[in-house]
């Protein structure tokens, strides 16, 4: 079964620093470009970033740009989203997602559960 299981949310003071992981099984890892999505109470998804299937290419929102940054280890089949200078508006249940489409989320293949993040101001 196709699995990817988020880790390392919780509750941060306002400009504070946060490191997400997502460990993916089942499918060929290394093959897939992978994403961070978040959804915000009570508003729709936000692409957040994603990376290439080799690591090499990273791209990110303009709301996080300079703040976050993804990264990937293809030989323990995981993916990171290293975040800093943390807003209160950076509060949600970032989900990270396999598959090609860039920042069209809904094309995207496998996705997590998703890990709770809370930015206090």
């Amino acid at each position: 079964d196709v699995q990817l299981v988020e880790s390392g949310g919780g509750l941060v003071q306002s400009g504070g620093s946060l490191r997400l992981s997502c460990v993916a099984s089942g499918f060929n890892f290394s093959r897939y470009p992978m994403n961070w999505v978040r959804q915000a109470p009570g508003k729709g998804p936000e692409w957040v970033a994603g990376i290439s299937s080799g690591g090499v290419v990273s791209i990110y929102a303009d709301s996080v740009k300079g703040r976050f940054t993804i990264s990937r280890d293809n030989a323990k089949n995981t993916v990171y989203l290293q975040m800093n200078s943390l807003r209160p508006e950076d509060t949600a249940v970032y989900y990270c997602a396999a598959g090609l489409g860039g920042k069209n989320y809904r094309s995207y293949n496998y996705w997590g559960q998703g890990t709770q993040v809370t930015v206090s101001s």
